[in-house]
């Protein structure tokens, strides 16, 4: 990372570590600056079309990504409450994190695909480069279009999960709600249950239902314990006002 990226991060985050602290020194510009630089790796080895070992590639992919959540999940609670360009920042990681999940989620060992239907595939492969590539709109048009096209197609599960994300990042959260809701219900023994209750918590979270979001994240913590999404909704029901604990 250049001295004025990181700088420029020290600016952003100066005021919540008080005039004291000199910008290398401040624990919270630290910490962000190693979430970029984690952020950044992860991009570089999604992006490189010469990987070996795949398999293991993808379960490190995951298994970075997961925790960089984590992470952003610390930052922001300790930001809470900050100026508007603090919260673009964050907002910035959130998307990079929703691209990176997809691009890990997206990768396949050799001999691991589904024999999908070639339309059913084509439709899903556009949404999905949309959405890694940023191109929310686009990302929700081609979902929405994939699940009126193939309501119980191969990739059916994911890409309403997905609809769900592309509209949490662009702060669409009555939509993000619903998609992340109807993931849940229509297809509850799906693998992407557990992460989209979590964040039909988190949806709920930013529209201030807190007693909907604790219901939603205390029900991911029993059903799902032991694993990342039960400890991203603890992390989130802390940050829940008291009154609604």
């Amino acid at each position: 990372m250049s001295r004025r990226r990181l700088l420029a991060i020290a600016a952003l985050l100066g005021p919540l570590a008080g005039c004291a602290v000199a910008p290398e020194e401040d624990p919270v510009m630290i910490r962000l600056s190693d979430l970029d630089g984690r952020v950044a790796r992860v991009e570089r080895v999604l992006t490189n079309d010469s990987l070996l070992d795949l398999s293991k590639r993808i379960d490190a992919l995951q298994g970075e990504v997961r925790s960089l959540r984590g992470s952003v999940e610390q930052l922001e609670n300790q930001t809470a409450g900050g100026s508007k360009q603090q919260r673009d920042l964050y907002g910035d990681l959130e998307r990079r994190l929703v691209a990176l999940e997809a691009g890990a989620s997206g990768l396949t060992a050799p001999g691991s695909g589904s024999a999908a239907v070639p339309g059913d595939e084509l439709a899903y492969e556009r949404a999905f480069n949309a959405l890694k590539s940023g191109n929310y709109p686009g990302a929700i048009d081609g979902f929405k279009q994939y699940l009126q096209l193939y309501p119980t197609g191969a990739s059916a599960s994911n890409a309403q999960y997905w609809l769900g994300e592309a509209y949490y990042v662009t702060r669409d959260y009555g939509n993000a709600a619903a998609a992340f809701q109807r993931t849940a219900e229509v297809w509850p023994t799906s693998r992407k249950v557990p992460d989209a209750l979590v964040k039909l918590g988190y949806t709920q979270f930013e529209q201030k239902r807190f007693e909907a979001a604790r219901d939603t994240l205390n029900s991911v913590v029993q059903r799902f314990p032991g694993t990342d999404a039960a400890r991203l909704a603890t992390e989130r029901l802390q940050r829940l006002p008291n009154s609604a604990r």
